[in-house]
């Protein structure tokens, strides 16, 4: 699997459809704002002719108003992958959301489930103490 990841505007999305095009690959987004459905100027999304020319995943699939994670990103990146490495294809992992790309790769740990509680205590402790408490 390649990746091709770097800053907004950087031409990661060109990058990869190029790639795509020339090794009969499919691109995978890693970014946590093209996930959701019906945003694609605010987002930078892939235009209708690179979704139309390239089989993209991971994005445009998700609600607005539905709940996204990292944690849900790399099940649906690998299943994805998965997918496309059984149709005898290569995929190409293309995005700015670093935080995903770590956690597709390995490099970050992360909950199996949203805890409501936890994230409810750290809201609580947010409110009376300083940021560097938390950090």
């Amino acid at each position: 699997m390649l990746v091709i990841a770097g800053a907004t505007a950087a031409g990661k999305t060109q990058l990869a459809l190029d790639l795509a095009l020339r090794f009969d690959a499919e691109i995978v987004g890693a970014d946590s704002r093209q996930v959701y459905n019906d945003m694609p100027i605010g987002t930078a999304a892939p235009p209708p002719e690179a979704l139309s020319a390239v089989r993209h995943h991971c994005v445009a699939m998700v609600d607005p108003y539905e709940r996204y994670s990292a944690g849900r990103f790399e099940r649906d990146a690998l299943t994805a992958i998965a997918d496309i490495h059984a149709r005898g294809k290569r995929a190409i992992v293309a995005g700015g959301t670093g935080f995903y790309i770590r956690a597709l790769t390995g490099g970050v740990g992360l909950a199996r489930a949203y805890d409501e509680k936890l994230r409810a205590r750290l809201q609580r402790e947010a409110a009376v103490h300083e940021a560097d408490f938390l950090h």
